[in-house]
């Protein structure tokens, strides 16, 4: 007769490469298709996110849609956007999509977007509760179909759509196709004190259908 216990836990060893193979797969699977993690290096989404925080990333949701107005977003940046060839992936805030109408500035020092000014709290605030202009140049963009106006939420640090516009002035090289995206950064979960979800402001709700021009 067989020892129950003994034959337990030599099937359980026999198995075990299987199950880490199997996990290993999924894993590079998951990396790959669905979700990712991502290390913040600059202060250009400060204080939305600040250096050395960790977000995830859903690679898949662009995948059914395009990116929306407000989300914060990471991709592939063009190459005349990097200071440095290796730095390939950036994170900023999607602030018009193809056809928008984005307009520096309003009587107010205000961004609009189809017209409609934007309410932009995120904007980085120094401890004194000093906050960056929206922008310190002026510009008037129709974003191209199929792609994409992005701003760092630190826009005295940001190097994005309204810096590559005023360097080129060309709204093709000042934005990105949408086809560059890597995902949504959705959530920040790392360090633990700073985890939070990373929603669209409601400002973003307020602007209305692009119209032709």
């Amino acid at each position: 007769m067989i020892d129950e216990q003994t034959k337990r836990p030599n099937t359980f060893w026999r198995e075990l490469p299987v199950l880490l193979g199997v996990a290993i797969i999924v894993a590079v699977v998951v990396r790959a298709f669905v979700l990712q993690t991502f290390y913040i290096p600059s202060e250009s989404m400060e204080n939305t996110l600040l250096i050395r925080d960790r977000v995830l990333v859903n690679k898949l949701v662009y995948d059914f849609r395009s990116p929306h107005r407000g989300e914060v977003i990471v991709f592939e940046a063009p190459a005349s956007w990097r200071n440095d060839p290796s730095e390939e992936d950036f994170i900023k805030r999607v602030i018009a999509t193809g056809g928008d109408h984005i307009v520096c500035c309003d009587d107010k020092q205000r961004i609009t977007v189809n017209g409609k000014p934007l309410d932009e709290t995120y904007i980085y605030a120094d401890e004194n509760g000093l906050q960056d202009l929206p922008s310190e140049e002026q510009f008037d963009v129709t974003v191209p179909a199929g792609r994409l106006w992005v701003m760092g939420d630190h826009r005295s640090r940001s190097g994005d759509s309204r810096y590559n516009f005023v360097r080129y002035k060309d709204p093709v090289q000042a934005t990105i196709p949408e086809d560059n995206v890597v995902g949504r950064a959705f959530v920040v979960f790392w360090p633990f004190s700073r985890a939070k979800w990373l929603s669209v402001p409601e400002t973003f709700d307020k602007v209305p259908a692009p119209t032709s021009r």
